[in-house]
C-alpha cells in the first residue's frame, strides 16, 4: 500500500501523523524508530511524545519501501541503509514519483 503523499512542512510531526502518511499504526512506527535508532532519531517533548523531523520520516519512507513494498526482513532493510544509504535515498526518491505519476495517467484516463 503507497503511503499518502504529504509535503513535509512543519518542522515536527508527532507520531499519529507519521503514522497517517504511511498508512501504519502508531505502534509500528514506534517500533520502527526503536528498531533503527540510528537513522531515526525522534526528539521527546516534556510529556515524553515523540516528534519527528523531516530527515526522520525520509528515512521511514526509506524503511516502508524496503519493508512493505520490497517485502525485505528488518534486519535485510538495516543492512540494506546502512551499506547503500545514498541509493535507497534515490530509489525512494524514483518510487514516489512514479507513484504520483501513475496517479496522473490515471487521472487523465478517467478524464477520456
Amino acid at each position: 500500500m503507497p503511503y499518502k503523499e504529504t509535503k513535509i512542512e512543519k518542522m515536527y510531526y508527532s507520531i499519529g501523523e507519521v503514522a497517517d502518511m504511511f498508512g501504519e499504526n502508531t505502534s509500528l512506527i514506534r517500533f520502527w524508530a526503536n528498531k533503527f535508532k540510528d537513522v531515526i532519531k525522534p526528539m521527546k517533548n516534556k510529556k515524553g511524545n515523540r516528534m519527528f523531523t523531516s530527515e526522520d520520516i525520509v528515512n521511514i519512507r526509506i524503511i516502508h519501501q524496503l519493508v512493505r513494498e520490497k517485502g525485505m526482513t528488518l534486519d535485510g532493510a538495516h543492512k540494506r541503509i546502512k551499506e547503500n544509504r545514498s541509493g535507497e535515498d534515490r530509489s525512494a526518491e524514483v518510487c514516489e514519483s512514479l507513484e504520483r505519476i501513475k496517479e496522473e495517467l490515471l487521472a487523465i484516463k478517467e478524464m477520456i
